[in-house]
């Protein structure tokens, strides 16, 4: 690790990147780019050059089949196609897979290095081609495959984001691709969202710190790198604040939310230096987020000061149109979305939007000013890549591809996010224990990688995951065949909807339990992704219920592993329950971590990312108000709204214990913009190693506006031997206390804060109040 990094991870785990400050002052992008020479193409360009460069096809487009959603196999380039795409549109960018699967490192070069030397031979200009290399190179065969990024989140070690980003660049540019849409910045606040796995969790410090680790790992301080891509945040802004809790439904939100909890961690990747930013595909207060010039113009690149590439989502100026009827057409529709700020249109399945946006221009409807705008950013893109360079990787660069020290790291990760939440003394187990290992997730590769795993969602896992350990298979090759039993009790239906399960026989694995001395049984949720995974109950599946009910009956001590995208209700059985572990979406490695976890090989050490609830109607978030969880008033009333998570945010267990003491300020009495130290001691206090991770929360006394129960404003995770302890220092400051107000001012109030770490309290006292910033309203 270089030592800007190593400062950076350093300095992420001491709580210096949130809403108000950040590590970087901002990134300037494109300081490798010649400006005479982008002057020099956009010169040179048409009008229908100039918006084929603003154009994004998908890889279907330009294959052959009988429709672009029906490619045939093996894939073949369409030349019909080819020369409509680059001869005539002049497009200058394509994304994704064709046929909705993954393919070799091989096949893509040679895929792209065609496409290539299309565009080149039509305008001189290299195409950008991306993908969704979310948790890995998603469609590249054999590449690694990390913890989704909830699974990172509950690391709490920015380190992984950081690295595992970077060992994904590394395999997506060996598959000729330069441009990852990712990381995804959305907060996870609303359990049921179908993309809550997607996101580091719900708290907006978290999410920050992990996000700018991310874009470090991905675009290194060289974006023409061959082993660099550029990033592309996602998806500004509030996208999973829907009030439905489904994906793609409007969201009402006021500004002082949005800035207060969603802004941040955007702020923190665009100082970091991401050269591009995806939309919010939904509807922010009635209006189109693709057609909202106050969120992509003014606060985006005019406040935030973005300079780079404004990016659609999946046909959502289309959408503008055909789905929330904010447009009288689709040519309105475009005009809506190139005037707000869009950049590039992911089309993506035709060429419409060419035709469309030149006939714009040439009405004056579009001002040329703004094509320019848009074209400028796009070839400074390509030309940090260094595509005009090298638009296909040299052969023999990526000797690393897929390698051992890769997979270390990705077994590391996974072993690492998995959070222990409740052991009554049944682990670790005794290798050599008799075991049933059962539940629909107990022996399937897809439930464990999750969406955009080799297809977008997840479906076609088993065809390239030869090779890999179910968790099934890593405990019967920890504990022995012999001694582990698997009887599945209800399986998914996979040629079904991903929430469709068929039962084989919940009796046949009651019969199994009887012979054994401890029950693993896996439940969870299939693969999905986006709206596909829109649900209406948060409870765990009634057949998965019936399966822990029956087993729990047998008396048999029972410890659920929860393989899962987001946090579903258990509260009906879980009392009964002998063990709970979390595995989120661990990647290829899971079932290997979770094996060495169950065996005591392993200390468990992550901790939740979000608030696990208990109840359908009880989803708070840990920095819920005060008057959300009021117990009772003096007088008749009586309230049923205490809080009651299943497990709160920051939790899980490990098979040692830490005790805190000491806490200590350098000074109790503070300016509003003024740094101060915390200092604590923690203790390993039980008879293994094990890791911690230190969680720093202040809490507002009062305020000008009802504060928050808490909020997380630093972390670190340590590792400690039994009986060492360590001294802990966190260097804050008076903006870290700061907020939002309803005047949408961001400032620290003179008054008293508790700050809480582990078990220690202690009080600071601000001791006047200061303005950082007044912001103009955007919505």
């Amino acid at each position: 690790m270089n030592n800007r990094l190593g400062t950076l991870v350093l300095a992420l785990s001491f709580g210096l990147i949130i809403s108000g400050r950040s590590l970087y002052a901002q990134a300037k992008l494109f300081t490798n780019v010649d400006e005479s020479k982008v002057e020099a193409i956009l010169k040179r360009l048409t009008l229908e050059e100039k918006v084929g460069q603003m154009t994004q096809v998908t890889l279907d487009v330009l294959t052959i089949g009988p429709d672009p959603f029906s490619s045939k196999e093996p894939l073949v380039l369409d030349p019909i196609q080819l020369e409509t795409a680059f001869k005539k549109y002049k497009v200058g960018s394509v994304l994704n897979t064709a046929n909705n699967r993954a393919r070799t490192v091989e096949v893509w070069n040679d895929l792209i290095g065609k496409l290539q030397e299309e565009a080149i031979k039509e305008t001189g200009i290299p195409i950008i081609y991306g993908v969704d290399a979310i948790h890995g190179t998603t469609y590249t065969a054999g590449a690694t495959f990390f913890p989704q990024q909830i699974g990172i989140a509950a690391t709490w070690q920015p380190e992984f984001a950081y690295k595992g980003s970077q060992v994904t660049a590394y395999e997506t540019r060996a598959s000729a691709i330069p441009w990852n849409f990712s990381p995804l910045l959305d907060l996870g606040r609303i359990p049921s969202w179908p993309r809550m796995w997607e996101t580091y969790g719900e708290d907006s410090y978290l999410t920050a710190t992990m996000a700018a680790a991310a874009i470090k790992g991905y675009e290194g301080d060289d974006l023409s790198s061959p082993f660099s891509v550029a990033s592309c945040i996602k998806h500004f802004i509030a996208y999973g604040a829907e009030r439905s809790g489904k994906d793609r439904t409007p969201t009402w939100i006021p500004e002082i939310q949005l800035r207060e909890y969603y802004l941040g961690s955007y702020k923190a990747a665009i100082d970091a230096g991401s050269h591009s930013v995806m939309i919010n595909s939904g509807i922010i207060n009635g209006l189109p987020v693709h057609a909202n010039p106050g969120l992509l113009t003014k606060l985006l690149k005019e406040e935030l000061g973005f300079e780079g590439v404004i990016v659609t989502d999946w046909a959502d100026i289309e959408n503008i149109y055909n789905r929330d009827k904010a447009a009288e057409n689709h040519k309105e529709a475009v005009k809506k979305a190139i005037n707000a700020g869009i950049d590039m249109s992911m089309v993506p399945y035709n060429f419409k939007f060419c035709d469309y946006l030149i006939e714009l221009v040439k009405d004056e409807e579009v001002p040329i000013a703004r094509i320019d705008d848009a074209v400028t950013k796009i070839l400074k893109l390509k030309m940090a890549l260094g595509l005009f360079e090298n638009p296909i990787p040299k052969e023999g660069q990526y000797l690393d591809f897929a390698s051992e020290k890769f997979k270390k790291l990705a077994f590391d990760a996974a072993a690492e996010s998995i959070t222990l939440l409740k052991n009554n003394n049944v682990l670790p187990l005794k290798v050599n224990t008799k075991v049933l290992v059962s539940g629909p997730n107990a022996h399937s590769m897809r439930a464990l990688n999750g969406g955009w795993s080799y297809s977008w969602q997840g479906e076609k896992v088993h065809e390239f995951s030869e090779g890999y350990h179910t968790i099934y298979d890593a405990i019967a090759h920890k504990n022995g065949k012999e001694n582990t039993t698997y009887v599945a009790g209800v399986s998914y239906k996979n040629d079904g909807e991903w929430h469709e399960e068929y039962q084989i026989d919940i009796d046949e694995a009651v019969r199994a339990a009887q012979h054994v001395e401890s029950i693993i049984l896996c439940l969870g949720e299939n693969t999905y992704t986006e709206s596909v995974g829109n649900m209406n109950d948060l409870y765990i599946s009634e057949n998965q219920e019936k399966l822990a009910k029956a087993l729990i009956a047998t008396g048999k001590p029972v410890i659920l592993v929860l393989n899962e995208g987001r946090p579903r209700l258990i509260s009906r059985f879980e009392a009964e329950l002998k063990g709970v572990i979390q595995t989120y979406l661990p990647g290829n490695y899971g079932g290997d971590a979770l094996a060495s976890i169950l065996f005591g090989e392993i200390n468990p050490s992550g901790k939740l990312p979000y608030s696990y609830p208990k109840f359908p109607n009880a989803l708070l978030t840990y920095d819920y108000k005060p008057a959300e969880v009021k117990e009772s008033m003096d007088g008749v009333y009586n309230y049923q709204n205490a809080v009651e998570f299943q497990y709160p945010f920051g939790y899980g267990l490990s098979y040692t214990t830490f005790t805190y003491a000491g806490l200590a300020f350098d000074k109790t009495n503070i300016k509003a913009d003024e740094n101060f130290t915390v200092t604590v001691k923690v203790t390993n206090s039980g008879n293994r190693a094990g890791k911690e991770v230190v969680q720093l929360y202040s809490s507002d006394e009062y305020a000008s506006i009802t504060p928050d129960n808490k909020r997380l404003r630093a972390f670190q995770k340590i590792e400690l031997n039994p009986g060492e302890t360590k001294d802990l220092v966190f260097i804050l400051n008076g903006k870290d206390l700061s907020f939002v107000d309803y005047d949408l001012r961001r400032v620290t109030e003179k008054g008293s804060f508790r700050i809480n770490v582990g078990t220690e309290i202690g009080k600071l006292n601000v001791v006047d109040t200061k303005v950082f910033t007044e912001h103009k309203r955007v919505m």
